[in-house]
């Protein structure tokens, strides 16, 4: 078998997420996936005031118009589970309390038996800032930066003490702890997020925008690692969201994982080849409910896994 694959669960306005996670996520499971997902997205402001990604211009897709909180969304999952790990690609650090996410995370990790992984990220959109940070947009790096601080301090043996520009903890018993250390990873898109992510976290998540860009990406995280002497490896989970379409998408515009199943297992295939270790695949975007996501996920599972991912 070849790399991991993990996929997204269905957080979106299309699917009933009582139901429908419980049995998309075994689903999955029982097909195979090794992880399964979610994203955060915490309202749809009307009018934006900044285009998706902060590209202006460029319109909010549509389906993030009611996506469901991605801790409640895996602890169903992990209800449902026994196996698969439960990741986060990713939360939006600076819209979560450091202390609270630190212990619902170290809970979640204890009561699935040490499944979690800790995808963070600092977010794009200043009407969730408005709406929700604990801190200014301009100061979301140094949020992250403390975040991560207080994760590994919580998780860590008690006492647990911390004192930073947002949390002060005093020396405290903080339990449960989580059943083994939680992996942190990071999206790193500038120079700064690089030595971030070298420097403090466990693994890299990048967007999956092409394999010759993935490649440039990854060698320059390679180049850091050695310079700054990082001595373990950078774990990575190429994050993939696909547009799937019933037949082969036609054009020189098309975009990776833009397609047919056949399309996006090609993509798919050359991703792989650049050395990621594990390939999360978010379908749910382009299905109409959770038979057509269960179905879908498998035809891709079985596609990928005959092409040689």
């Amino acid at each position: 078998m070849g790399i991991r694959l993990g996929l997204g669960l269905p957080q979106m306005r299309q699917y009933d997420i009582g139901a429908d996670v419980p049995e998309v996520a075994r689903a999955a499971e029982h097909t195979g996936y090794e992880s399964l997902w979610v994203f955060e997205r915490i309202l749809f402001p009307e009018p934006a005031t900044q285009g998706l990604y902060g590209i202006p211009g460029l319109p909010w897709p549509d389906q993030y118009r009611s996506v469901a909180d991605p801790l409640v969304t895996l602890t169903l999952a992990a209800a449902a589970t026994k196996r698969a790990r439960l990741g986060t690609s990713v939360l939006v650090a600076p819209l979560h309390v450091p202390f609270q996410l630190a212990r619902g995370l170290a809970s979640l990790d204890a009561a699935s038996g040490g499944r979690v992984v800790a995808g963070l990220g600092t977010g794009w959109s200043r009407d969730e800032y408005a709406a929700a940070a604990v801190a200014p947009f301009d100061r979301r790096g140094k949020v992250l930066d403390e975040l991560i601080d207080v994760c590994r301090a919580v998780w860590g043996p008690d006492p647990v003490a911390y004192e930073g520009p947002l949390t002060t903890i005093a020396p405290s018993v903080v339990g449960p702890k989580p059943k083994r250390p939680i992996p942190i990873l990071l999206p790193a898109n500038s120079p700064r997020a690089l030595r971030r992510l070298v420097d403090r976290a466990d693994g890299w998540m990048p967007v999956g925008m092409g394999a010759r860009k993935l490649a440039e990406q990854w060698q320059r995280v390679h180049e850091l690692a050695a310079e700054r002497e990082r001595r373990e490896p950078v774990r990575s989970v190429l994050r993939v969201n696909t547009l799937h379409t019933p037949k082969a998408y036609e054009g020189p515009d098309r975009k990776p994982f833009q397609g047919s199943v056949e399309q996006i297992t090609e993509d798919l295939v050359a991703h792989a080849a650049v050395g990621v270790e594990e390939i999360l695949i978010d379908l749910q975007g382009g299905a109409r409910d959770a038979q057509e996501l269960k179905h879908l996920a498998a035809e891709v599972y079985a596609a990928a896994r005959a092409a040689g991912v």
